[in-house]
């Protein structure tokens, strides 16, 4: 982890693999022009070029900003099968990965915005 400053919510969904409530975080309906990195050690992590409501309450996202940008693992919890999505530099918890999102990948990454710090692109 690098040292940013976590509220105790954002550390219980970094590093417990907590969750925010539907519709509740800050990002859910941002429409700016930025960067999403992760709010623990700030790795760049999805572009608001590929942020799309999904109607799922969470900031929804259909591919990452590069092929390592975010890591993903096997979740078993609650007695599911899913697929988590990590942040590949301190591995925290930033959501879920699943099958049903829009094209050209139909994947809907499903992100807590308290995960997330927002960098607004320069005009």
């Amino acid at each position: 982890m690098a040292g940013k400053k976590l509220t105790p919510q954002q550390e219980n969904i970094l590093f417990n693999k907590g969750t925010e409530p539907p519709f509740s975080g800050a990002y859910y309906h941002n429409t700016e022009k930025g960067t999403y990195h992760c709010a623990s050690c700030g790795q760049a992590l999805f572009s608001s070029d590929a942020k799309y409501d999904s109607g799922s309450g969470w900031p929804s996202f259909f591919k990452p900003l590069s092929g390592e940008a975010v890591a993903t693992a096997e979740d078993r919890s609650h007695g599911m099968r899913r697929v988590e999505v990590l942040c590949p530099h301190c591995g925290g918890h930033l959501g879920h990965l699943f099958p049903d999102g829009p094209q050209p990948t139909g994947l809907r990454y499903c992100i807590n915005s308290l995960s997330l710090e927002f960098k607004k692109k320069e005009s």
